[in-house]
Parts: structure tokens; C-alpha cells; sequence
């Protein structure tokens, strides 16, 4: 999750970078470890993984009524991916209905994403020290350094 948000530009550049030797995001491995709880926010995030696969899905199905010309790689019986998409569907309401404290944990978690991801990426209103951490500086280099990484080839 850092790594690919790191590359998406949404945290600090040196968490999109790989160990030299072991070719693994180690900075991104860090920050995932050094969490007090690390199983806790997998947890808070699981059902939420089902919950945009579930949604994906259908705006596949989605488009293969409405687009029905576009060219696609494969084609699938109907059924499968709406059979897929139930099953994802009902994995995130049990989990709601087992474990509703860490499933609306999770989803608090979303919510603050959103103010997030419009005042630091759309609006891009990033505060100065943010800035400073992310970019090409010596804190950034010493990082490199430390952790022996260097930018991933895209």
C-alpha cells in the first residue's frame, strides 16, 4: 500500500524506492512493520479490499451491457463475474455483522482518505514540511542512503 501510493505521489518519494541487492520496496516494508499493530490495520482494511473488487466487478459487468462493442481480451459466461461479485458483496457484510467495531474502524478510515485525497493531490495544498520531505532534498538522499534504495524502473 505505501509503495504503490508512494508512486502514485501520495507519500513521500523514498517509500516508491527499491533495495539495490534484494529488489524490495524495504522503506515501504519499514513503515508497514514499524505500525504498533500491523494485523490491526490489515484487518480494518480487508473488507474493504472485497467491498472495491465487488465494485469493480459490476462496472465490468456494467460496461458489458452498455459497451457491448468494446474490444475485450476474453469474454466470460455472465453468471461468473455476478456470482464473484456476490460473494465479495457478502464476505464485507459478514464481516460487518461478525466484527462491526473494526469494520466501522476501517470504514472511518476510508472516510478520512477523502479529505485527504483532495486537499493534498487534487487541490494540491501540501503543507510545507510535507514538501520538504518528499522532495529531492538531503533528507530524502539520506534516506537513499541508509536504506541502500534507489527509484524503481517504471
Amino acid at each position: 500500500m505505501f509503495f504503490v501510493a508512494s508512486r502514485e505521489g501520495q507519500l513521500p518519494e523514498v517509500l516508491s524506492m527499491i533495495h539495490v541487492r534484494r529488489h524490495t520496496p524495504i522503506a515501504a516494508v519499514i513503515v508497514l512493520v514499524s505500525q504498533k499493530d500491523a494485523n490491526n490495520l490489515l484487518n480494518f482494511m480487508s473488507f474493504l479490499r472485497w467491498l472495491f473488487i465487488g465494485v469493480a466487478v459490476l462496472g465490468l459487468i456494467y460496461l458489458r451491457y452498455t459497451r457491448p462493442d468494446m474490444p475485450r481480451p476474453f469474454k466470460v459466461p455472465i453468471f461468473i463475474p455476478a456470482v464473484f461479485s456476490f460473494t465479495s458483496f457478502f464476505m464485507v457484510f459478514l464481516s460487518l455483522y461478525s466484527d462491526p467495531v473494526n469494520t466501522g474502524i476501517g470504514f472511518a478510515i476510508l472516510l478520512t482518505g477523502i479529505p485527504a485525497y483532495y486537499i493534498l493531490i487534487v487541490f494540491n495544498k501540501r503543507p510545507k514540511w510535507f514538501q520538504k520531505f518528499s522532495g529531492e532534498n538531503s533528507v530524502n538522499r539520506s534516506l537513499q542512503i541508509i536504506l541502500e534504495v534507489v527509484p524503481a524502473e517504471n
